[in-house]
C-alpha cells in the first residue's frame, strides 16, 4: 500500500493534490455537500501548508520504507527482556527500539530531505506565490530573473548546507553507535 502511489507519475500525484484542496475541489464539495460549510475554503491551497501535505505524501514511501525494514530487524526477544526487567512499553521504545532503529531513521531522513529541498515543481503548483523553496529561488534566478551568477551561488550555498546536514547525520549516527557499542 505504501508503494502504490509510485504507480502514477510524480507530477500526476502533485496535481491530484491540487485537485484535492482546490477551490472546487473534493475537500470544499464534500464539506459543502454535508452542509458544513455554505461557500469553498480558500485557505487549502497555495500556502505552505498544501506544500508539506504533498511533499509529505509523495516522500512517505521514502521514509517509511527504511523505518520498516530497520524496525523488522530488532530482536524480539530484546523487548521481551526489556518487559522482563519491569521497563514499561515508553522506556522499552526509548532505550531498545528507538536506538536500534536509527539506522532506518537515518536513512529516512536522507532519503527524504536531499530531494524535497530541491524540490521546485510542488511549490510552484500547490504552494503559489506563499510556497516558495530554495529550489524555486534557483530557477527564477536562472529562468525569469536571468540573474545566472546569483542561481549558481544560490545552489553552491544549498549544496554545501546538504552536505553540512548530511556529515553532521552521519557524524552523529557514529557518535551515538560509538555509545551504544
Amino acid at each position: 500500500m505504501i508503494t502504490l502511489p509510485f504507480w502514477t507519475s510524480y507530477l500526476l500525484r502533485v496535481f491530484a493534490w491540487k485537485i484535492i484542496l482546490g477551490y472546487n475541489g473534493v475537500i470544499n464539495s464534500g464539506l459543502i455537500s454535508i452542509g458544513l460549510i455554505d461557500e469553498p475554503l480558500t485557505f487549502l491551497l497555495n500556502n505552505r501548508e498544501a506544500v508539506v501535505i504533498t511533499l509529505a505524501h509523495a516522500w512517505a514511501a521514502f521514509a517509511v520504507l527504511p523505518i520498516y525494514v530497520s524496525l523488522e530487524k530488532i530482536n524480539r526477544s530484546l523487548l521481551e527482556a526489556s518487559a522482563d526487567l519491569g521497563e514499561s512499553p515508553f522506556w522499552s521504545f526509548l532505550r531498545v527500539t528507538l536506538p536500534l532503529s536509527l539506522p532506518g531513521v537515518t536513512a529516512a531522513f536522507l532519503l527524504v530531505f536531499i530531494p524535497t529541498v530541491g524540490d521546485y515543481v510542488t511549490p510552484k503548483l500547490v504552494g503559489g506565490n506563499n510556497g516558495v523553496m530554495i529550489g524555486n529561488l534557483v530557477q527564477t534566478q536562472f529562468g525569469r530573473g536571468n540573474n545566472w551568477p546569483l542561481g549558481a551561488a544560490i545552489s553552491i550555498i544549498s549544496m554545501m548546507t546538504i552536505t553540512a546536514v548530511v556529515c553532521g547525520v552521519l557524524l552523529l549516527m557514529h557518535q551515538i553507535k560509538k555509545r551504544l557499542a
